[in-house]
């Protein structure tokens, strides 16, 4: 039976995905294991250390639906470990004489280790690719709405004009950098474990290289450099990797759901018949994407010093922080998995309201623009003296619930430098946007620059990362 939110027959799929979870389930798990037994018997035959008869025994007769879940359990919890039980019944499965070569010179570590780089390989294909799709998305936002103007806000209040183009390519400029980074960690990450008790594949003598780099090439990872049993960074990476997307997808979750305010009124997530819809008021439309994105986000970020601690190992293998990576790799991608899906969601069909926007702006009665009032102001009386005299103005108009331009041109000093129409101009708040426009038509040309770079590496099987580690010499 369910016990968590994870593997609730009605929660799950809140904070998780089938794609995720089909990854790391117990099915895909135990096959992993399966694969990588029958792989470094076939690796093992061909370098002449078990007979080929017997490799080709343990290919033939191991397979998942052999396995005795009952006895899984019990054994994995007598030995704390499930490879000891899983290798005595993969013994009894392929049978004598050829089941005593399955696991040969093998550890526990090796196998479960190789499975997850495995497992973190297919997961963070699946990150890459919404990510790719965020980026598209974003992109495409940016540049529809590179002039539209809305209101910049600091510390939660109105600040200066901006554009929601603007809002949108600073949000593409964090998933750009996220790309980048999964391109840099996949060599440090996609690396297979076998090094045999301690790490010196002493089993082996001068084949145990031959033995490890054959098992890496089966299935398309780098071989290790040296033993990583107890050297965790490769792993700990990914996961904070994953923290750091989160904090990126939370960030445009936060400003969505702030524009989404009935107050504020800007944006509202694309309608769907009874989505984010309230159990006792009928005109609720809920922002439920932002919701996940902001709840699997909070989830996971707490995850990743959990990780921090499970990387501290102790000698060459660990009491303890290891068995925490089971609990904590599977959940943190299906959060990451969750909120990624959240937020394309969000980022495709947000519907935007440009007329509120502009409301919004003209709501504070020109103290959004109070500063290009004072940058008009200040060749002539000085850039301190200016401020003051704006900052005066903008506290009448407070006051006397009336316009800053109208308090402006009353002004002596300032009606003596700048007539009413100039006032008028520097207060438009479209007047007053900088290099919004060309920053946001930089980061989309930067954005479609480096999309077509991916694009070329991946139609180029050399330049994969984990192919260049193979040819390092050991």
């Amino acid at each position: 039976m369910a016990s968590t939110a994870f593997d609730s027959s009605y929660l799950s799929g809140l904070f998780g995905t089938g794609e995720i979870r089909d990854i790391f389930s117990d099915a895909a798990t135990l096959q992993h294991y399966i694969d990588i037994e029958i792989a470094l018997a076939r690796v093992q035959a061909r370098l002449g250390l078990i007979p080929a008869e017997a490799a080709a025994a343990i290919a033939a007769r191991a397979r998942l639906d052999g396995l005795d879940m009952d006895q899984l359990h019990a054994g994995t919890e007598l030995a704390g470990v499930p490879i000891v039980s899983f290798v005595h019944q993969l013994v009894r499965m392929v049978g004598p004489p050829h089941g005593e070569y399955v696991h040969w010179g093998a550890t526990t570590q090796d196998i479960m280790d190789t499975a997850i780089a495995l497992q973190m390989r297919d997961a963070l294909a699946i990150v890459g690719r919404d990510l790719e799709r965020l980026s598209e998305l974003l992109a495409d936002l940016a540049r529809r709405h590179r002039d539209t103007p809305m209101a910049a806000r600091t510390k939660l209040l109105q600040a200066l004009p901006t554009t929601f183009g603007f809002k949108a390519a600073g949000w593409l400029s964090g998933i750009e950098r996220h790309l980048e980074r999964l391109e840099q960690l996949k060599p440090r990450v996609f690396v297979g474990q076998f090094a045999g008790a301690v790490g010196t594949l002493a089993t082996f003598g001068s084949e145990g290289l031959a033995v490890q780099e054959g098992l890496a090439k089966e299935f398309g990872l780098a071989p290790p450099l040296i033993a990583w049993h107890t050297a965790r960074d490769g792993f700990a990476e990914a996961v904070c990797f994953l923290g750091l997307v989160s904090g990126t997808l939370s960030k445009i979750a936060t400003d969505a759901a702030l524009m989404m305010q009935s107050e504020v009124g800007e944006a509202l997530e694309k309608f769907v018949p009874g989505r984010g819809a309230s159990s006792t008021m009928p005109q609720k439309r809920n922002p439920i994407s932002c919701e996940q994105i902001l709840a699997t986000g909070n989830m996971l970020r707490k995850l990743v010093p959990a990780m921090l601690d499970a990387s501290v190992h102790d000698h060459e293998r660990a009491t303890g922080p290891w068995q925490m990576e089971w609990m904590i790799v599977p959940q943190v991608f299906l959060l990451a998995g969750k909120a990624l899906q959240a937020t394309v969601a969000l980022v495709e069909g947000i519907e935007l309201n440009p007329d509120r926007m502009r409301a919004n702006l003209d709501a504070s009665h020109g103290l959004i623009a109070a500063e290009a009032a004072m940058m008009a102001l200040a060749p002539y009386v000085g850039r301190h003296h200016a401020h003051d005299l704006v900052y005066d103005a903008c506290r009448q108009t407070v006051a006397q619930g009336s316009r800053l331009a109208e308090q402006l041109a009353a002004d002596a000093t300032v009606a003596a430098h700048l007539t009413s129409a100039q006032i008028e101009t520097a207060l438009d708040p479209a007047n007053y946007l900088g290099i919004a426009g060309p920053a946001v038509d930089r980061m989309i040309a930067h954005a479609e620059r480096q999309r077509a770079d991916r694009s070329r590496n991946r139609q180029s099987p050399g330049s994969h990362p984990t192919t260049e580690r193979m040819d390092i010499p050991l």
